[in-house]
């Protein structure tokens, strides 16, 4: 796995990185949480109060999200967050310098047990999963033991997005349930996307 240390300071001034949950709410701990404290310019999409299973709703809350933002934008999106900014992707006009999509969610397939069913989740619009080129550049950050998506489909879905694949290893599902927590690897990630050197 990536253990890069790049500070914030080497971002560009002008770049606000907009961080995409996944079904979750809130948690001190986890990656995400982290980084926006260590980012100059960052705004977290809000938890919903409303409606928290719903893709239109969290698609409408990243949109509302972006319409506050000027300039260049950077988006880290984890989990079903990923989801999210792929559905948004297909209808999104704004332009975006690119996106960190960390360990997406395959909710085309079963979940374990303590998520939403399958069922649940094609009630509420989740699938099928977008296999759209994405219209910006982007990179997949993926894990070889994740329990909420197997790497062969996280493979798949690099390849239908346009993305590059980066292979973290076991890494579980990046979150604070697999030891993640702070994650300085992420800047690595991040500092292609910022610079315009990742290819659509």
């Amino acid at each position: 796995m990536m253990t890069t240390t790049t500070t914030a300071t080497t971002y560009s001034d002008d770049v606000t990185f907009v961080l995409v949950p996944g079904l979750r709410d809130h948690v001190e701990d986890h990656w995400q949480t982290h980084l926006q404290k260590q980012l100059k310019r960052a705004v977290t999409v809000p938890p919903l109060e409303h409606d928290k299973l719903s893709r239109a709703a969290r698609v409408g809350a990243l949109a509302k999200t972006l319409a506050d933002v000027q300039g260049p934008v950077v988006l880290v999106a984890h989990s079903a967050g990923a989801i999210t900014t792929v559905h948004w992707a297909q209808q999104a006009s704004r332009p975006i310098l690119g996106a960190l999509l960390a360990t997406p969610s395959n909710l085309d397939e079963p979940l374990p047990e303590g998520y939403p069913a399958l069922s649940q989740l094609q009630a509420h619009g989740w699938t099928p999963v977008p296999r759209a080129r994405l219209p910006f550049p982007a990179v997949l950050a993926a894990s070889r033991n994740d329990p909420l998506s197997r790497f062969e489909a996280s493979q798949s879905f690099a390849k239908d997005w346009g993305a590059r694949l980066v292979d973290l290893g076991e890494v579980g599902h990046l979150n604070p349930a697999s030891g993640y927590g702070r994650w300085d690897g992420v800047h690595g990630l991040l500092q292609p996307l910022t610079a315009g050197r990742v290819s659509a």
